[in-house]
C-alpha cells in the first residue's frame, strides 16, 4: 500500500511539470531574471561623421571616433568602428563604420550607412521609456481649489504676541575691546 501511494504521489508530481506554464525566459511563468545590457563598441554619430575630412590624420581621427574596436594588423589600412547593443525587451542594434587610410597614414574615406542616427536620435532609440510622458507636477491650485481650503483660525486682534519662553543667555563680544 506504501509502494503504490508514493508511485501515485510521484506520478502526479512529474504530471504537475509538464502543466505549469513556463517560457524560456520565466520561471513557472511569472519570474523572471534580471538580464543586463551589453554594450559593445564606439557609437558614431552623424555629428561625428561630419568632422571628418580627407587628408586627417589617424590621431585627428581617433579625436573625434575614439579608438576603434578593431584595428587588423593585416589590413594596417583599414580601421573598423562596430557597435552592438542588446537589451532585454528590444532588438539587438549594430552599427559599422570603416575609416581607411592612404599609404602615408592620411584618411581616403569612410563606409558609413545612409541611414547612420545623429546622437539625439540615438540617445531616443536606447532610451526605455519612449512612450511614457513624464509626470509635471501640479504647481498652483485653481480658484476652485483654494475656495474649498479650510480657513485658518481667526486670532484676536487685541491679544499681544506672546515672548519667548525659557531662560534668557547673555553672549560674550564677539570682539575684544
Amino acid at each position: 500500500m506504501l509502494r503504490l501511494l508514493a508511485l501515485l504521489s510521484g506520478s502526479l508530481l512529474l504530471g504537475a511539470c509538464s502543466s505549469t506554464p513556463s517560457s524560456g525566459n520565466s520561471f513557472l511563468g511569472f519570474i523572471t531574471p534580471y538580464r543586463i545590457d551589453i554594450v559593445q563598441g564606439n557609437v558614431v554619430t552623424r555629428e561625428q561623421l561630419q568632422a571628418l575630412k580627407p587628408g586627417m590624420s589617424r590621431d585627428q581621427v581617433r579625436n573625434v571616433l575614439g579608438t576603434p574596436l578593431v584595428t587588423d594588423p593585416f589590413h594596417a589600412d583599414r580601421w573598423d568602428y562596430i557597435f552592438t547593443i542588446r537589451r532585454p525587451g528590444t532588438e539587438p542594434q549594430r552599427r559599422s563604420v570603416v575609416v581607411r587610410f592612404d599609404a602615408s597614414g592620411a584618411m581616403s574615406g569612410v563606409e558609413a550607412p545612409d541611414d547612420l542616427q545623429t546622437e539625439r536620435e540615438f540617445v531616443e532609440s536606447i532610451t526605455r521609456q519612449r512612450d511614457e510622458k513624464p509626470a509635471v507636477p501640479k504647481l498652483e491650485l485653481t480658484e476652485a481649489e483654494r475656495l474649498a481650503l479650510p480657513r485658518p483660525p481667526k486670532r484676536d486682534d487685541g491679544a499681544a504676541e506672546a515672548e519667548p519662553e525659557g531662560p534668557a543667555r547673555q553672549y560674550p563680544p564677539l570682539e575684544a575691546s
